[in-house]
């Protein structure tokens, strides 16, 4: 076990009113500017989830710092680039978007415009991803602090997540006891109730997640696709013709967005094909397996009432890899399409494909 010893000293106005607060006591009002935090733990062993608890003030900061060394919180994430930018430069493109899909920021757009016009949660993700890339050991203070507590428990999912599957420890600090659940954390440090818990030596039911978020599909006007478009890698335009197109709610709060559009003429005794497309989680909920969830309940919906055989193409490679692993789904062709793209996703057409792209193309067997 190793011993802590931390104290928070704050000095007290010489203010007239001031002064006429502090003889309103009849206490010493140094000892109420004073707060010592005394902490025995266990943390040398390995680890690949560490969590610092406590409110503003209890001495989170001070104690990382004191355990890690003051240089602990400079990640050098420059605002001004973008996160791709930022990687070392012998990395190569897949490797960083493996990253990058890793931590759950999965929307490219949010790869290639500077970090300062992120979110605050796509913000502290692209900050953990480029720490855990420079460092075998990641602090990341004010985890979550600022963002909506679903997204937060989203986040957490992700970050440990990805934290074990690389083999990188990560120290969080944070005010908040609703995402110890979902980070699922070797160790706690509690700055509060002063304490230290070793979750490494509960039971494995013991750090099973109990809490669940529930997600809910419905048919929505299309006009709701404007809130996402500019998340999805491909066009900003939805498709013409018939379409049916669906939104993924959190409660009130739309999330996500899904489409089904009919590219082939429907003649006389054939099967309507519908292709499902355009589908969009928003980057806050992302990493989570809520696009594929939504592709096949989706899916699975429109079979059933209309009868329709539904198709899906895709030239996301993540998507492809998601969608090669669901038993409703076969794969029956991949091509490399011709024509030519611009930046930003605005397509100019050669014969209806892009050049050199390769696509995948599905067909649901529910």
């Amino acid at each position: 076990m190793q011993s802590y010893s931390v104290k928070l000293q704050s000095q007290a106005s010489n203010s007239f009113k001031c002064q006429l607060a502090a003889q309103s006591l009849d206490i010493d009002v140094n000892k109420k500017l004073t707060h010592e935090l005394n902490i025995n733990c266990d943390i040398q062993k390995h680890f690949n989830v560490g969590l610092i608890l406590g409110a503003s003030g209890s001495g989170k900061t001070t104690l990382a710092k004191q355990i890690y060394g003051n240089e602990v919180f400079n990640i050098n994430l420059d605002s001004s680039k973008t996160i791709l930018d930022q990687f070392p430069n012998e990395m190569k493109y897949d490797d960083c978007a493996n990253i990058l899909t890793g931590i759950g920021l999965t929307s490219v757009p949010c790869w290639i415009r500077p970090v300062h016009t992120l979110s605050n949660g796509q913000r502290a993700r692209a900050e953990a991803a480029l720490s855990m890339i420079k460092n075998e050991l990641t602090i990341l203070d004010e985890w979550t602090s600022v963002v909506d507590r679903t997204v937060a428990k989203v986040m957490s999912h992700c970050v440990q997540k990805h934290a074990r599957k690389v083999n990188k420890q990560i120290v969080l600090l944070s005010c908040h006891y609703d995402v110890i659940e979902w980070l699922n954390p070797d160790w706690i440090i509690d700055c509060n109730t002063q304490s230290f818990v070793d979750r490494g030596s509960l039971r494995q039911d013991e750090r099973i997640r109990k809490e669940q978020l529930n997600f809910v599909i419905k048919e929505v006007d299309r006009s709701t696709w404007k809130s996402f478009s500019k998340y999805h890698y491909l066009s900003d335009r939805l498709p013409g013709g018939k379409i049916y197109t669906f939104g993924v709610f959190h409660n009130d709060n739309q999330i996500g967005f899904q489409c089904f559009a009919n590219y082939v003429p429907i003649r006389k005794n054939m099967t309507p094909i519908f292709h499902s497309n355009r589908t969009v989680i928003h980057p806050d909920y992302a990493g989570f397996g809520l696009g594929i969830r939504v592709i096949n309940e989706s899916s699975k919906y429109m079979k059933e009432k209309y009868n329709y055989k539904i198709m899906a193409k895709f030239s996301s490679t993540p998507v492809y890899k998601a969608m090669i692993k669901q038993s409703q789904w076969k794969l029956v062709d991949v091509k490399t399409q011709i024509g030519k793209m611009n930046v930003g996703g605005n397509m100019m057409r050669k014969d209806g494909f892009r050049e050199n792209i390769k696509t995948y193309s599905f067909e649901y067997r529910g």
